[in-house]
Order: structure tokens, then C-alpha cells, then sequence
């Protein structure tokens, strides 16, 4: 197994539908199971504005993915502050990567200077970018060209990060944290809020019993989860 870039990614994910329903899945999940806000690694902001929804991840060390989606279709920008294509490392001198954001279609040409995404000298914060327009049957990406890898598993943060849209399976969501938040997840509950099926009060006890259905109000809105 080589290394694992945007390539092999940008061929491996879901349609958008998938993705948005998935990742709404992930932030109720992490929601359920971390309710302060600040220690979650999956958000989904439904109304991020009137026209888009924002799918989002943050590790809590500097690596983070935004994922807009809208009519246009979906824009996913991807930021590994470990990996050698950051704009902050030694290789790239204070600018994105050459080739990382070519070929953005004018779909998403404002995302490029979106402040949310960019450093306060207007520099994109982002080590790997992935775009599908509305009508596009697959993920696309720039021609990126990695300097020597040197046995580098994950140079541009990709593989890591998206690991959870890629393998969607419960089992996999259960794993992960399992190891982030250091407890037993249930695997029932798991697959039911994947689903996006309603919440119940036993769902949610099942996978964090200090947490009740009433709490989850304002997250239910945020993320735009299904309820009965």
C-alpha cells in the first residue's frame, strides 16, 4: 500500500447526497456523545447561510475539514498542519501548495477568498481540496504534484481526515471513538443514528447516559436531523 493522497480520496467518496446525509449522521453522533461543543471532532451547521450547509471537522491539534454544500454542488477543502504541502511548513514558503486549488470551477470561485478559509494574509488554509459539481457523476481535485513523500502514509492530510466519509460503516465511527473519547460505543445506536432515523430517549442513553433527548434540542436544529 502506497501512500494514500486526494486521488485515491476524491475516488472513494460518496455522491453528495451520501455525504451530506452521512455527515449529519457523524455530528449527531459526536453531539450524543461530547456535549460541550468545543471537544467535538464532527459538526454540521444546516443553515451555515441561507443557501449552504457547512460538514465540518476539527481534531483539536490543528487539523481540520470544511465541506460546503449547495445547490452548486459540494466544496471540500481539507487542512493538515503536519503534512509537507502545508503553506505554514518549510517547503511551501507561506503560500497553498501549487496545484492544490487549480481548476476550482467558477462554482466555487468564492470559497478561494472565503475568510473562514483562508489566513488573515489571504493565504488558503489547505493541504488537499476535492469540488463535485450538482451534475458531475465524480469527485475532482488539481493536479497536485507531492514533493518526495519519503514514506509518507498520508502527505496531505486526506486519507486521515475523510477516513469516516469514506469507510461509512458503523463500525468504523464506533472505533474511532471509542479511541477519541475513551469509552464503549454501542453499535446499535451507532447504525440508528447513521440512518438518520429519530432519536429516542434509549438511543441516546444508550451511547451517553448523561445526556436526554431534551438536551439535544438545539443540536437537532443545527445539524437539521430528521425528527419524528
Amino acid at each position: 500500500m502506497g501512500p494514500v493522497t486526494v486521488y485515491d480520496v476524491a475516488r472513494a467518496l460518496p455522491g453528495i447526497e451520501e455525504l451530506r446525509d452521512h455527515s449529519r449522521g457523524l455530528a449527531m453522533l459526536d453531539a450524543v456523545l461530547s456535549p460541550e461543543w468545543e471537544s467535538r471532532y464532527y459538526s454540521f451547521d444546516a443553515h451555515w447561510s441561507e443557501t449552504e450547509q457547512l460538514a465540518s471537522m476539527k481534531d483539536g491539534s490543528g487539523g481540520e475539514y470544511t465541506i460546503v454544500l449547495s445547490a452548486a454542488g459540494a466544496f471540500a477543502r481539507v487542512f493538515d498542519h503536519e503534512s509537507p504541502l502545508s503553506p505554514f511548513g518549510p517547503l511551501a514558503d507561506g503560500q497553498t501548495w501549487p496545484g492544490v486549488l487549480d481548476g476550482v470551477p467558477e462554482a466555487f470561485r468564492e470559497y478561494l477568498a472565503e475568510p473562514a478559509f483562508t489566513d488573515e494574509d489571504g493565504v488558503h488554509v489547505t493541504t488537499a481540496c476535492l469540488w463535485r459539481e450538482a451534475k458531475d457523476t465524480a469527485w475532482h481535485t488539481g493536479p497536485v504534484e507531492f514533493p518526495d513523500l519519503d514514506g509518507r502514509e498520508d502527505p496531505d492530510g486526506s486519507g486521515r481526515f475523510l477516513h469516516l466519509l469514506v469507510d461509512r460503516s458503523a463500525e468504523a465511527y464506533a472505533e474511532f471513538a471509542e479511541d477519541y473519547y475513551e469509552q464503549p460505543v454501542d453499535l446499535d445506536a451507532v447504525r440508528h443514528v447513521l440512518a438518520l432515523r429519530p432519536l429516542t430517549p434509549g438511543v441516546v442513553a444508550a451511547l451517553n447516559p448523561e445526556v436526554t433527548l431534551a438536551d439535544l434540542a438545539e443540536d437537532l436544529a443545527e445539524i437539521g436531523y430528521p425528527t419524528a
